[in-house]
Parts: C-alpha cells; structure tokens; sequence
C-alpha cells in the first residue's frame, strides 16, 4: 500500500471515531432532557438527510477540489454542529448539520483509493478501511458510552476554565465538547494527504447542470448490469445496518434492561464482527467474486429476526459477533465492485455520491418508518421482525435478478466480469 493510503486511514479512524462517540452522546443527550422516544429514534434519518438532498452536488465537489481539503472542510463542518447543540439548537437539527460533513467527506474518503491505488488493491484497500471504520464504531459508541457514563462524567464535568462559564452541565453535553478534540486531529490527518495524479473535473456551473449530471450516474450506476446488483446489495446493508445501531440501543433496553452506557457495548460487539467479516473478505475474496457472497444476506435477515429470542447477554454477545461477520464478509467485496464499475463509468467521487445517495435514501426510508412505527407504539422487537424479513426477501429478489442477468445478458455479464478480473492499471 502507498505511503498516502495510511493518511486516509488515520483520517478515517479519528473522524469516524468521534461520529459513533456522538452519535450515543445525542441519544442520552434527548433522553436526559425527557424528549420521546421517537425522537431519538429519528437521529438517524436525520444524519441521512444531507447524504440525499446533496447527492447532487457533493460527488461532483469532490472530483473538481482536491480531496484531502474535501475531507477537511468537512470536518470543519462537523465540529460546527457539535458546537450549535451545545449552544441551544435542537439536537436532531445539530446531528443533522453533522450528517451534513460525513455526506462530504464520504466521496473524497471512497473516491480518493480509486486515484491512489490500482483495482488489484481495491479489495484489500476496502477490508482494511471498512475494518479500520468498523473498529472505529466499536471504540467510538464504547467511548461514546462511557463518556455520559457517571465515572467519566463527573470528572468532564469537575473541569472548569478560569472565569468562563462554559454552560456545559450535564454528561452529554461533556461528551459532546470533548468530542471535538477528535475532529480536529482528523482534519489534521487530513491536511496531508497527498495530491494524487488524477485529473480534478470541472464543476458544472448551475444547480441544475449538476442535477442532470448525478440522475445520469444514478441512471448509468443502475442500468450496469454488475453495478446495479451491487449498488443494490450495499444500499439494503447500509439501510438496514444504519437503522440498526439503534435499535440494538432500544432491544437492549427492552431485553436485557441496559441503560445507554452499557447498550452501547452490544453495538459495539456487532461492529466488531463486522470487522473480522471485512477483513476476512478483504484476504479471500477478488473482485470477480464478489456477486458470490450474495447469499449471506439472506441469512443476515434470518439472523436479525433470531435477536427476538435472545435474553441474556451472554448468548447475545457471540450471537451479535457472527451477525455482524456475516455483514461485513458480504459487503466489502460488493463495495469494491461498486467503486470498480462505478469508476469506469463516470469518475470516482460521482460514483461514490450515487452510492451514498442510495444508501442514505434507504436508511432514511427505513429511519422515518421505524421513527413512525415507534412513535405509534411499536415494539422494539415488532420492528427487528420487520427488518429480518425485509432484509432476507430483497436479498433473495436480488439473487434472482443477478441470476436473470446472467441468463438473459450472459455476455455482457462475462464481460464486464472479465474486466474486473484482469483491469490490472
């Protein structure tokens, strides 16, 4: 791997860690100011919602500037929402302001690896950012978790800057301000990342040029014959994967009587084989291979569905650990064979904004229908339900449309295979 790719993957941890850590200090931060459920439910469609509306737009940025100052300004961004739910804006609005800098900062983070690195490395270079992000959901939602955790707390909370009233009070607003500290050393990581040789595209002049130009990726991405299967592989995972960080928060709750800190820890345990499954994929799977994991999405939702019957945490633990392997040994090899196609058809950062649009649509889709589904009383457990099935059907109708490809368009399919077999630039 080059010298730049360690850059990128230092980024990487810093900025993700500080999102997940966030992401457990806002719910306890809507649940200790006596705000409903619901509403703690809807912070993931709410971090989504800059992912859709600026699809358009962020893709096309990040292949007209160089990346590594994408990835900065974005950071900048996410401290800026930080900042405002400390000073009084609603939590659900600041999250979002925060989604808003991961929606810029995902198409550099992506797009740059396809610039740096051949597409023999596409793979690896994928396990390894993918298990390094995962590894960083893990120590960031167990960080984020102890931080509004009493221990860790009273002593945020015991500092105090010499005649200035910080009116920072309760552990989650702690949390939050000590948070930033880490997107500041990411957007330092990301002040040197190197400038690669890939020629920057120019930025369409109009809102509207640059609208025409993503439906026309989006329309491009869907209508390859391997894209589209991949595209909607990953789009499903994220969705479902998105909504399930906190529902596994609420079914902790509900099962096993957790509060925050220690739910946090059962999220964490998830990533963690989501983790092994990336890097396991990232060592045995090629590029060629990767509509041959297809499969295990259906046993992902089989799997999801059984959390029902779990009671006790230490059936939960190793339980949680295969799902998550499952997870991360399908999605990674299918997430590099969308950077691939999506690469060859129109650049790398326009490809990465139609894959987050996607991925972020659904998770949005699937956010508002479970915030809905709560708000209207249901049921942690009823929403798991709905969730495994969801998952375990669309991946079977997947499975039979890359079948029909295969039969009804085998040439195109073998050849686009063969390109992702012997594309060795």
């Amino acid at each position: 791997m080059k010298k730049g790719f360690y850059t990128i993957m230092s980024a990487q941890f810093f900025s993700s860690l500080a999102d997940n850590a966030l992401f457990v200090a806002a719910v306890e931060l809507l649940k200790t100011s006596g705000q409903p459920e619901w509403q703690r439910a809807a912070l993931v469609p709410m971090f989504a919602l800059f992912y859709v509306i600026l699809a358009p737009f962020v893709g096309a940025f990040a292949d007209a500037v160089p990346k590594g100052k994408v990835m900065f300004f974005s950071n900048l961004i996410k401290v800026a929402g930080c900042l405002m739910m400390l000073f009084g804006t609603h939590p659900l609005l600041s999250y979002a302001i925060v989604g808003l800098g991961a929606a810029a900062y995902s198409p550099a983070k992506y797009g740059i690896l396809t610039e740096l690195l051949p597409n023999s490395q596409l793979v690896k270079a994928n396990g390894w950012i993918e298990g390094l992000t995962i590894g960083s959901i893990i120590l960031g939602v167990l960080l984020g978790g102890q931080l509004v955790g009493r221990v860790i707390a009273s002593r945020l909370l015991s500092f105090d800057l010499p005649f200035v009233d910080t009116g920072i009070n309760t552990p989650p607003e702690a949390a939050i301000a000590s948070l930033m500290a880490l997107y500041v050393i990411a957007a330092a990581f990301n002040l040197k990342i190197p400038r690669t040789d890939a020629p920057l595209q120019p930025l369409a002049h109009s809102a509207g040029a640059l609208i025409r130009d993503f439906s026309n990726c989006n329309a491009r991405l869907w209508n390859d014959k391997l894209g589209q299967i991949s595209l909607a592989t990953t789009t499903l995972f994220w969705g479902v994967s998105g909504n399930l960080r906190y529902i596994v928060l609420a079914w902790a709750l509900a099962a096993l009587g957790y509060a925050t800190t220690e739910a946090s820890s059962l999220v964490g345990v998830v990533a963690l084989g989501t983790a092994v499954g990336a890097v396991m994929a990232s060592v045995r799977m090629r590029l060629d291979q990767a509509t041959s994991v297809i499969p295990l999405g259906i046993a992902m939702g089989v799997l999801v569905i059984a959390m029902n019957f779990i009671t006790k945490v230490w059936v939960a633990a190793p339980f949680l650990v295969v799902l998550g392997a499952i997870g991360g040994f399908m999605v990674v090899p299918m997430n590099a064979l969308l950077q691939h196609r999506g690469h060859n058809l129109m650049g790398a950062g326009r490809s990465i904004a139609v894959q987050n649009f996607n991925e972020q649509a659904c998770i949005l889709g699937l956010g508002a229908f479970y915030t809905g589904l709560t708000k209207f009383g249901m049921s942690a457990f009823g929403a798991i339900t709905i969730f495994g099935l969801a998952v375990a059907s669309i991946m079977w109708l997947i499975g039979r449309w890359h079948r029909n490809n295969c039969i009804h368009h085998k040439a195109e399919v073998d050849h686009l295979i063969a390109l992702a077999r012997h594309d060795r630039h």
